[in-house]
């Protein structure tokens, strides 16, 4: 296959967010720089929440300023709010990504507002985006199930991306956050909402809580979604929501699409060292299966020929 599948890191944001140790804002740098050096091109590296409430994400506007501006990469800002789009326009950010939490239940306890107070934040900030601004990205968050409200209606999550599409969005993303979708779930919410996006791009999260992360980003890309979020190392977890562990890994998602001959630009060697880098500065073992196992084939050395 010649199709290429990108591949969105958000390590060093989503990854982050959730983990116990607090890493200084050099090491957040060194882990961007070093994923970058792997091939990452999009990448989530910071977010621009109250850092009293995720002291995780502190230091954005350092870790912007110590980035200089390249060609061809872009680092993406998460916003919650009228006050995060603000923050990231100053900081630098080349994109934006909004999230909108698809129930009201998690909506309130992760950003403090309504699915409807949220979609009317969403349309704000797209309404005073300027075209120098960067563009604007919308997640939907929880759009395949609410730790607290259970089953999230699919016509709750088509709401959410015709507001998207409606307010002139670049991409929009389904996320689940909390890792409960099935590949049958996927494909359906996949076509759902590709009608309602229209033209605009969409892309795929998932979190490996069930162990259906990898079949779930599967079922995406035969449903034509050639855009998907992943973790190194298989970092993650959200600190709203219960139970929740990492993102799938992004050593794992690429072993599983250049495998099967998708492109998607990274270096798997590289990918498996930083896993076990930065879960080592957090103090923990690698969640990706690769990571553990590393890739197939192994290379073999050369025989030694004897004299």
């Amino acid at each position: 296959m010649s199709r290429r599948i990108e591949i969105v890191e958000v390590g060093p944001r989503d990854g982050l967010q959730n983990e116990k140790t607090l890493l200084e804002v050099g090491q957040k740098l060194e882990m961007i720089q070093r994923l970058e050096a792997a091939g990452a091109r999009r990448m989530e590296v910071v977010s621009f929440v109250n850092p009293k409430r995720v002291p995780q994400m502190a230091g954005a506007e350092e870790i912007m300023a110590a980035l200089p501006h390249k060609v061809g990469r872009s680092r993406i800002g998460l916003v919650l709010n009228m006050r995060g789009w603000e923050r990231c326009l100053d900081a630098g950010c080349d994109e934006a990504n909004v999230v909108v939490c698809a129930s009201d239940g998690f909506g309130i306890r992760n950003q403090g507002a309504s699915v409807d107070e949220q979609i009317t934040a969403m349309a704000g900030i797209a309404g005073v985006r300027r075209p120098e601004d960067p563009p604007i990205s919308v997640t939907v968050s929880v759009a395949f199930g609410c730790p607290f409200e259970g089953e999230v209606p699919e016509e709750r999550v088509v709401q959410i991306v015709q507001a998207a599409a409606k307010a002139g969005v670049a991409e929009i993303a389904l996320a689940d956050t909390i890792g409960v979708a099935d590949p049958w779930m996927v494909r359906r919410r996949v076509e759902l909402a590709k009608t309602a996006a229209g033209d605009i791009p969409l892309r795929l999260h998932f979190h490996d809580t069930r162990n259906t992360g990898l079949a779930n980003a599967f079922a995406g890309v035969e449903a034509g979604v050639d855009i998907l979020d992943a973790s190194v190392g298989g970092l993650g977890g959200c600190p709203f929501a219960p139970n929740a562990t990492g993102n799938i890994g992004t050593e794992d998602l690429v072993y599983m699409l250049e495998r099967a001959g998708f492109e998607t630009g990274y270096d798997l060697d590289r990918l498996i060292e930083i896993g076990a880098w930065a879960s080592d500065l957090l103090g923990k073992a690698v969640a990706s299966s690769v990571g553990k196992a590393g890739g197939f084939p192994r290379a073999q050395p050369m025989p030694v020929a004897v004299p």
